[in-house]
């Protein structure tokens, strides 16, 4: 992991490495000049060699420095890593991997490509903690005090924890009943409307009802009062 301190050092030891090959090579041009770099650079097909020449002279010169302390590694490590991709398309990629093949020089690509894929990693972030990145970064940020206050918001934290557990808990509100509804009374029988008394006329059994007739002979004839006319003839 990159936060244990054997990476650190590890770091350290790698921008030093990196750092001191790209500083030679930067001193190196500025020491030829910078004019004598670029008729080279012409020769070997470079674009733009004078321009070519004086970002390679300073980029690797400086930038070889800033890997060394840790300054500005993101941009450090993009600016070398673009270093390297130039002299490996347009110097060293046609000549084949070695630098040397046996007594021969080939000025082969293997160098270019080491440090170009170096200068991605420490632009990447693999520069380790021991960087002047980090302790800018660590004076710029850094507050008197911050660690108590950091301490003080954990206690209080925990505290409100405790407390929240020694609160009874509440209890749960039961729900509004509903409304009762009025009980409705039995019916009285004795309350009932009375049913009307049927007659036998109204029911019609298999048709229309048949009047009774009446018997012969048992008809009786009135009675008459004797008058005084009668009275007289039974006298006489």
């Amino acid at each position: 992991m990159r936060t244990r301190p054997l990476y650190d050092v590890a770091a350290v030891l790698a921008r030093l490495g990196v750092g001191v090959v790209f500083m030679a090579h930067g001193w190196q041009k500025i020491e030829a000049g910078v004019t004598a770099t670029g008729r080279s650079f012409d020769a070997l097909g470079v674009p733009l060699p004078t321009a070519a020449a004086v970002y390679s002279a300073f980029v690797e010169l400086l930038g070889g420095a800033a890997l060394i302390v840790g300054l500005g590694l993101p941009i450090t490590g993009v600016l070398l890593f673009v270093d390297m991709a130039g002299a490996f398309i347009f110097v060293h990629a046609e000549h084949g991997l070695f630098l040397v093949d046996g007594k021969s020089i080939q000025n082969g690509y293997e160098l270019v490509v080491a440090l170009g894929m170096a200068s991605l990693l420490f632009a990447a972030g693999g520069g380790g903690r021991l960087t002047l990145d980090q302790w800018i970064l660590a004076k710029r940020f850094h507050r008197p005090g911050d660690g108590e206050e950091d301490e003080d918001d954990a206690a209080s934290f925990v505290e409100s924890l405790r407390q929240a557990e020694l609160k009874p808990a509440k209890k749960p509100r039961r729900s509004p009943k509903p409304p009762a509804t009025p009980a409705i009374p039995a019916p009285d029988p004795s309350d009932a409307p009375a049913k009307p008394a049927e007659t036998t006329d109204d029911v019609l059994v298999a048709g229309r009802r048949k009047q009774p007739q009446r018997r012969r002979g048992s008809t009786t004839q009135p009675t008459k009062r004797p008058t005084a006319d009668d009275d007289a003839d039974t006298q006489t």
